[in-house]
């Protein structure tokens, strides 16, 4: 990293510039700005340090001059009179951050280094976009938001990996498209993409769609059939809400991850397979552990290398993005009016980008004009039904259904194949909501 020190003092170039070379930087100095313009214009600088008051041109215009010839430039303004104002008119120039004189030098070290972080992420970020474009990948990553940023620097470093990853996030934050990203980014791009929603799979019929079945394996198996290791076989399986594997199953997919190897119902011939797995769930699976209901080794082996998927609440900033971004997948010329732009990125979208994604198609379907105004917007965006709201609400509905299960297991005895039949959902629903919701299989109690 090239560091340029203006600073018109020539004892505190010379603290700054020796500390820095210590700490393995290029350090160059300059003692005023046009002697700072003349290294700019000639060497590739990505942090100024910058004296806020020097005789012939003061940090402020100096500034503005570096940012006029490379607006990607990086600042942090050196003050010896630190005021509010001040901190906000540096900002407005495009400074990331200001220190006050006499400067901390371990303060100093810790912000370089944060901006040394979001470089590397910038530039990742920038590979990612290069590579889907040149290579023309059926993916379109929106990334404005320093959280996702980070999340896609993690992905190009993970991608050429052979390592397993777990990717944790809440419903709806794009667990498939990262996992898809990844597999094209990986040695496995030419091999196929296989994905198993593991939440929708009978229990009965995990092991023969993991590994697949001989002809005659079980009644109704009228033919041999490849499972999703066999169709994935040289590229991706993505095994999305890996926390719904039943405890047996668990283990036969263990063995599968360490032994590289499979064997079909019914078969007693072992067949090899190079797959790389990337696994997702909503579900903690640590706690989840803790509890006895997934197993350790497994979590192990698949939480290799973890990438945690922020929740839209947490990257507003994409939101800016993504609007037309969903208005083009739509074929819509409708707009939002500033406005209506604004209100949508007050809402928290508990159902995330899939929830956004909604909203739009809804609101452009039943839009009377050409331009979106507040007025247009669904009433729970519009109220600006943000998270103390929705969260009372989710709560409440929590509440609701924990008590529909306790008074179902009460009636049946705590018999949890009838507790669940009079519920409407299937066995395994019910315990995942049971632990959900911290009910004990036996007492009740939570």
């Amino acid at each position: 990293m090239h560091i340029l020190i203006v600073d018109d003092e020539e004892l505190q170039r010379s603290l700054l510039k020796g500390f820095l070379q210590k700490q393995g930087f290029q350090v160059l100095s300059a003692a005023n700005g046009a002697e700072a313009l003349q290294i700019f214009r000639h060497t590739p600088v990505e942090l100024v340090l910058l004296d806020h008051r020097m005789p012939d041109m003061n940090g402020d215009e100096l500034l503005a001059r570096m940012k006029a010839q490379n607006p990607l430039v990086r600042a942090i303004m050196i003050t010896a009179f630190a005021t509010v104002d001040t901190a906000v008119k540096v900002m407005q120039l495009g400074a990331d951050d200001f220190l006050e004189k006499p400067v901390d030098l371990t303060q100093l070290l810790q912000k370089i280094q944060e901006i040394q972080e979001q470089l590397f992420i910038s530039n990742d970020v920038a590979i990612i976009a290069d590579e889907i474009h040149t290579a023309q990948l059926p993916v379109r990553m929106i990334a404005e938001s320093r959280a996702m940023k980070n999340v896609l620097s993690m992905v190009l470093r993970a991608a050429p990996t052979p390592w397993t990853i777990l990717l944790h996030g809440e419903t709806g934050t794009g667990k498939e498209l990262i996992a898809r990203l990844l597999h094209l980014l990986s040695s496995h791009k030419n091999g196929p993409f296989i994905e198993l929603n593991c939440a929708a799979i009978p229990e009965n019929l995990f092991e023969s769609e993991l590994f697949g079945h001989e002809k005659g394996a079980f009644t109704g198996a009228e033919a041999r059939r490849k499972g999703v290791f066999e169709q994935a076989h040289t590229g991706t399986l993505f095994l999305d809400e890996v926390g719904e594997l039943p405890l047996p199953m668990q283990a036969k997919l263990l063995r599968a991850l360490q032994d590289k190897t499979i064997m079909r119902v019914g078969s007693e011939t072992p067949l090899a397979v190079d797959v790389r797995i990337v696994a997702a769930t909503n579900r903690n699976l640590k706690d989840m552990v803790a509890r006895g209901n997934f197993r350790e080794d497994l979590y192990f082996r698949l939480n290799v290398i973890e990438i945690e998927i922020p929740p839209l609440r947490e990257r507003k900033k994409d939101i800016h993005a993504l609007v037309p971004f969903f208005l083009n997948t739509f074929n819509s010329t409708i707009t939002f009016d500033d406005q209506a732009l604004s209100q949508l990125t007050k809402y928290d979208y508990p159902g995330n980008i899939r929830e956004l994604e909604h909203i739009i198609q809804r609101t452009i379907t039943l839009a009377r004009g050409q331009v979106i105004s507040l007025r247009d917007l669904p009433e729970v965006v519009r109220h600006n039904a943000g998270h103390d709201r929705s969260g009372k609400l989710n709560q409440r509905l929590a509440q609701v259904e924990r008590q529909m299960i306790l008074d179902a297991l009460d009636d049946h005895d705590w018999v949890q194949t009838k507790a669940a039949q009079s519920l409407g959902i299937s066995e395994r629903v019910l315990r995942y909501k049971m632990e959900k919701s911290g009910i004990a299989k036996n007492t009740g109690k939570g």
